[in-house]
């Protein structure tokens, strides 16, 4: 018996990363899963960003669990498309559980870029697409009646301002996290009357491919002051995607019940320095 048997959780950036940790993690509490990822380049984004193959990946490791999934490529920002398919999903495993608005850009380190279109896309891929997959996702929650639970991912940088670059890239990044807790605030307090949690969570640096890539690994070490700001407490570099995913089970688990509003740091002492 798992804690979340007979869930179903809606997961956005799915195909890899924290994303397919939280797939994998929910499926051995018994949760059925609805991956969603872009599986696409975004032109202002100099990593290499997820592909069909990443996203066949987590289908592959949550049905290796005996656990159900729907996978769907979809770009966050497009609410239209990301509603189809949370739909065509839904009609499949049932009315969403839970709701992980995890996708997320972070596009610093591109030589000669666009700051404008930069800050524009990070804010709408890490702010609008968490409004856009609350709203997919919440209607068949809503009709179920039975409560639920959502976690917004936003960042160390959600609650802080260190590092900050004045570039389109970082400002956007910062911006864009910062205003996740925003919605996550406002969420919890629209939704408590229908039993359902709203929180986020705040990872330091976490060991995935969208930080752990040349591009940003040669940012970091051209600007050395920036990468100083960027210090945990405990003596770790970045924690693995791991660490984030038991969090999240926990918080939309019902040992966390009563939990809501709250900004979760999983950041290895950042937020205390």
């Amino acid at each position: 018996m798992g804690k979340l048997d007979g869930k179903v959780a809606l997961i956005t950036g799915a195909a890899r990363g924290q994303g397919r940790s939280h797939a994998i993690r929910l499926a051995q509490e018994g949760a059925d899963i609805i991956a969603v990822d872009i599986c696409n380049q975004i032109d202002t984004v100099a990593y290499p960003m997820s592909t069909p193959e990443d996203l066949a990946e987590t289908v592959d490791a949550v049905e290796s669990l005996d656990r159900r999934i729907v996978a769907a490529t979809a770009d966050v920002r497009d609410h239209e498309a990301l509603c189809s398919v949370v739909d065509e999903a839904v009609s499949e495993l049932g009315p969403v559980d839970i709701i992980l608005a995890n996708a997320g850009i972070a596009p610093q380190g591109a030589e000669n870029p666009d700051e404008v279109k930069t800050f524009r896309d990070v804010v709408e891929v890490n702010l609008f697409g968490v409004w856009n997959t609350v709203h997919a996702g919440i209607p068949s929650m809503m009709e179920k009646g039975q409560g639920g639970a959502i976690v917004l991912t936003s960042s160390t940088q959600g609650l802080s301002g260190a590092g900050g670059t004045g570039t389109g890239a970082g400002d956007g990044y910062a911006a864009s996290k910062h205003g996740v807790v925003g919605l996550m605030r406002t969420f919890a307090n629209w939704l408590a009357p229908q039993s359902i949690r709203v929180n986020s969570i705040h990872p330091t640096g976490v060991n995935t491919a969208m930080v752990v890539n040349p591009i940003l690994q040669k940012y970091l070490h051209d600007n050395p002051a920036l990468g100083g700001a960027l210090q945990n407490l405990l003596p770790v570099q970045m924690i693995e995607p791991i660490d984030v995913s038991n969090a999240v089970a926990w918080l939309v688990s019902d040992e966390a019940r009563y939990v809501t509003g709250v900004t979760l740091p999983v950041d290895a002492g950042f937020a205390a320095r």
